[in-house]
């Protein structure tokens, strides 16, 4: 009313000078309703205008006169114009009080906010996911195995400080503002202190437990928030929940009717553990919704025939066969079942798409299959040009133990981002049976949880209750999006229980007398679930009984086909097929390995030529380098890296597709390589030299790689699986360091062919030499490889069949060579490729011999009509006059450098001859032979530079000695525990030693 009055009181005509003080009273009441115009510094101004008024009024203006004559009244009373808005008069204690609770409700408002972000960091630690409810997390770090399992969050507060320190019992009823980085609320935006603990509790402390909150990637986070806190998120249909029943319905009975039928066999059964076939589904038929069509799987053997029949869709007539003991169709030791693999284009009736299934085969060295399905993904990513890992996707199963304290878990995760081994993202899921054959977890990792290695690398881990089948199928559609969204790994960590031992055969209570009591009164998972959802009205007994009933009746139908098999089939377990490569080539033929000289004199200038210098800035070391190799290309000579080159470089114009990596590949250990250049002036700017030999030439992958053995190897076998059509190269910085990898040549490269029918041309390059350069860095062990070699010494083969050389390749297991020329290299590595099947190539490459005038070949060498020589004879004075020839050196490797030099020495070259066994296994028996024969007259030694027991010593003196019918004599080293001597005393020593020895007639 007051401003009702003044406004009128201003529109009279007299006061017409004041209408523009009316324009900004309007305004400022029409800007803040907290502020009218008779408030703040407008009333203050009025009241002690009007006070001076009073006093004398000539004192103001004398237009004001009117105004305030007018309001009337002996004093003007500012209070009577004010509204609800105008500021009173200040209280000083009111004021501190109002402050008091403001500070009072930030604090708690805090203190929630705190609390939501400490569930969604530590709330796992309080998630039941054991389904044995023997632990959960906190027991951990509360380092205490009595703390109760039912634990809230108000109770506990290794999730969260603030509850009974700032937030009580008073506050529970209290309503809060919801952050903005949760979605408990859903579409509300404010709920109780009750409420918020009651959601956040059934979100991370109930079956799932998720460890999240260490991502680097906010959306990561906020993705992850979504899938799991919104309310509902967990919820499933009617016919979900029916199809993860009749999934869990397969696994338990597959299990049953195995233990039935063969209750005394091993097989790993997935018993306690039956939910992961419903994950997989889960996972398998998301993927094809999310555009992915392939998915190449490794797994452990607990559970594999489980995984085999539901997932993968092998036949259930190839599985019962397995249990019978028949003779195998193919040649080949074969595996036990639990290791076998497969492929199957399934057929996705949720989506009608086809996707790719297939389980690589696997040794029982748990993990060393992980690098080796990584490396099999990239490379079906390379040829279904999947550049962002939308198609193909790797999925890897581990056991707990096992992922925990194997050191290639780590070796294979940390691949996960590194721009030349990345998969675009991997789902890891762990096979949780809480226990490691027979040691108890806390025996076995030193934190909470076995997964806690997947931290390291970024990727989130969800923990999940096995005998919560719908907590079972979310965590596996969130873990499949989360993949395909972002990329990265993911881990799921299952955990469940063995039934039984680490075999059907053990027995448990010997060392887990607790947990196997608890273990036998468990229901099964598909009893669980059933109870569950017959309480739901969602199924009936009836369905129940109809889904056992049809699946036994499959089961004993393909048990009864199986009784018809009498022959057990090693290629029906083939896991990646090379379709129409065997069909098409001549199985008797080596393809031809030299090139014409238009391709030495396009490759050899090509890998002479800087680049422009306008564009590019070299070392002047690339420059004084290629200079000489410029002039060694005029003379016609080629050294060990242009024999690389001229082998790379033709096989890439002949669309093979080449992968060369190891950990100083790109440059060469030992600087002669030489591939890839660095600008000078520009960080990260290089020029690959062979990428720009032709214009339609096949893509050459050359890439330094971490400083990893074990995982490097395991993916390149994996890579070098996916075709015949490719040459895969892993080279060691120095032979020895293979040492770490020693398990992927051990049940892989050496003996995947026999066991899988699984064939690799991977090329393993071992750098080897003994030149003082100490234990660590000299030999590259090849007695190790020539040991694993699967010939019979005392079998010589057929000398005069024209095909022998052929046929010892077929049936060699790996081929073992140490060559001494640029050309015999190059005609090797064309070899791999020009052979009608792919052998695995274990080679001693030169360290001194990359630069030394020994190791250099004319190009006549490489023209059309020669070839890899498997021995190289004697072609000196020697060779002109073999009767007079007094000692015939039999060697391999570098020590023909020794040789050589010391016959020139000492005028003994007529006296020795020298023959090179470059192929060391297969052993070249006819060659051989030939050149004892041509020196008939001359002692007959084996010469070597590594000790006695070590080197090709051993191997090379039953086959000459059965070659020839008499004892062979060596000159070598002598014997030694270490490969070789780290004194450069000791090393002159041994060397004189053996030159004398080598002179010796």
């Amino acid at each position: 009313m007051a401003l009702v009055r003044i406004l009128q009181i201003l529109k009279r005509p007299e006061n017409v000078s004041k209408r523009g003080f009316l324009s900004h009273f309007l305004w400022k009441y029409k800007s803040c309703k907290a502020e009218t115009f008779l408030s703040g510094t407008n009333a203050n101004f009025l009241e002690a205008q009007y006070l001076d008024w009073a006093k004398s009024r000539g004192s103001i203006d004398s237009t004001w006169d009117g105004f305030y004559e007018s309001v009337s009244g002996p004093t003007l009373k500012i209070e009577e114009f004010e509204d609800e808005f105008s500021p009173k008069t200040v209280n000083l204690k009111s004021k501190e009080k109002d402050d008091k609770e403001s500070k009072e409700r930030i604090k708690l408002h805090l203190a929630v906010q705190n609390l939501i972000r400490s569930y969604q960091t530590r709330g796992h630690l309080l998630a039941k996911t054991d389904p044995l409810k023997l632990t959960i997390g906190a027991r951990w770090i509360l380092k205490s195995q009595n703390a109760p399992l039912d634990m809230k969050g108000v109770e506990c507060r290794v999730v969260s400080r603030e509850l009974g320190s700032v937030l009580y019992e008073e506050h529970m009823d209290t309503v809060f503002e919801l952050p903005d980085r949760t979605f408990i609320g859903g579409k509300e935006t404010a709920l109780t202190l009750r409420e918020i603990i009651s959601r956040l509790e059934r979100v991370y402390c109930g079956a799932i437990g998720i460890e999240y909150m260490h991502l680097y990637d906010l959306d990561c986070l906020q993705f992850i928030r979504e899938r799991m806190e919104t309310p509902g998120a967990f919820d499933k249909t009617v016919e979900e929940k029916r199809d993860i029943m009749r999934r869990l319905t397969k696994a338990v009975f597959l299990e049953k009717y195995f233990a039935t039928k063969w209750p005394a066999e091993k097989r790993f059964g997935l018993e306690g553990g039956e939910s992961m076939i419903a994950m997989l589904e889960e996972i398998v038929d998301c993927s094809t919704k999310l555009g992915v069509e392939s998915i190449v799987m490794a797994m452990q053997h607990r559970g594999r025939l489980n995984m085999l029949v539901n997932v993968c869709r092998k036949q259930l007539t190839d599985i019962f066969a397995q249990f019978k003991p028949m003779e195998p169709k193919e040649p080949g030791s074969g595996d036990i079942k639990y290791h076998l693999g497969t492929f199957i284009h399934r057929f996705i009736r949720k989506t009608n798409k086809y996707i790719k299934v297939s389980m690589s085969c696997n040794p029982s060295h748990l993990e060393v299959v992980s690098p080796v399905v990584i490396g099999k993904a990239r490379a079906e990513q390379h040829w279904k040009g999947d550049s962002n890992g939308d198609k193909v996707m790797a999925i890897i199963m581990h056991g707990d133990a096992a992922f925990s304290g194997q050191g290639v878990v780590y070796e294979t995760m940390h691949l996960g981002n590194l721009p030349n081994f990345t998969t675009h993202g991997s789902i890891h899921i762990v096979c949780n049976n809480q226990i490691g054959y027979t040691t108890d977890p806390r025996f076995a990792r030193s934190s909470p949880y076995c997964s806690d290695v997947a931290k390291c690398v970024d990727a989130p881990v969800l923990h999940v209750n096995s005998d919560d089948a719908e907590a079972v199928a979310h965590v596996a559609r969130v873990a499949i999006e989360f993949r395909c969204k972002f990329k990265k790994d993911v881990v799921i960590d299952l955990v469940c229980y063995r039934r039984f031992g680490h075999s059907e055969e053990d027995e448990p209570m010997f060392t887990q007398p607790i947990m196997y009591k608890k273990i036998k009164i468990m229901q099964t998972v598909d009893r669980i679930y059933g109870d569950k959802l017959k309480a739901d009205g969602v199924i009936t007994d009836t369905d129940i009984k109809g889904w056992e009933k049809e699946y036994m009746d499959t089961l004993n139908k393909h048990f009864e086909l199986a009784k018809k098999i009498t022959k057990l089939s090693i290629m029906d377990w083939v896991d990646t097929p090379w379709t129409g490569f065997f069909e098409a080539s001549d199985p008797k033929k080596i393809r031809d390995t030299g090139i014409s000289e238009t391709t030495i004199t396009t490759i050899s200038q090509h890998f002479c030529r800087p680049p422009e210098p306008w564009a590019f800035e070299i070392h002047k070391g690339i420059h004084r380098m290629l200079e000489k190799r410029e002039k060694m290309v005029k003379s016609g000579m080629a050294d060990w890296a242009m024999g690389e080159a001229l082998a790379y470089g033709s096989l890439l114009r002949d669309k093979i597709h080449i992968r060369l990596t190891g950990e100083d590949v790109e440059r060469g250990t030992m600087a002669h390589r030489h591939h890839v250049y660095h600008h000078q002036g520009v960080d990260g700017a290089t020029y690959r030299v062979l990428d720009t030999l032709y214009p339609d030439q096949s893509l050459y992958s050359l890439h330094n790689s971490s400083l990893s053995e074990f995982g490097i190897l395991g993916f390149e076998v994996g890579y070098s699986y996916s075709s015949p059509c490719l040459l895969t190269i892993w080279e060691a910085q120095y032979g020895d360091f293979a040492d770490t990898a020693q398990p992927v040549f051990d049940t892989f490269i050496a003996n995947g062919e026999s066991k899988w029918v699984c064939q690799t041309g991977i090329v393993v390059q071992l750098p080897h030499g003994i030149d003082g350069a100490g234990p660590e860095h000299s030999s590259a062990r090849v007695e190790r490889y020539l040991q694993q070699a699967d010939d019979d010494e005392d079998n010589i083969p057929d000398l005069d069949d024209k095909y022998m050389p052929l046929k010892q390749l077929r049936a060699a297991n790996w081929i073992v060579c140490n060559v001494t020329t640029p050309a015999n290299y190059f005609h090797l590595i064309r070899r791999q490729i020009a052979l009608p099947f792919r052998k695995p190539l274990i080679l001693m490459t030169p360290k001194v011999g990359l630069k030394h005038p020994y190791y250099t070949s004319p190009f006549k060498d490489f023209l059309p009509g020669t070839s890899f020589q498997r021995l190289i004879p004697e072609t000196g004075p020697a060779s002109q006059k073999p009767k007079e020839v007094k000692k015939l050196i039999f060697c391999s490797g570098k020590v023909a450098i020794i040789i050589d030099e010391l016959r020139k020495e000492k005028k003994l070259e007529e006296k020795i001859a020298l023959c090179r066994i470059e192929q060391i296994y297969p052993f070249p028996y006819d060659l051989v032979l030939k050149e004892f024969c041509k020196y008939e007259k001359a002692k007959t030694v084996f010469c070597q530079e590594e000790h006695k027991n070590q080197g090709p010593w051993s191997f090379v003196r039953p086959r000459l000695e059965n070659l020839f019918g008499k004892k062979i004599e060596c000159v070598s080293r002598p014997p030694s525990a270490a490969s070789a001597t780290g004194i450069k005393w000791i090393h002159a020593k041994e060397l004189k030693e053996l030159k004398e020895n080598i002179v010796d007639l």
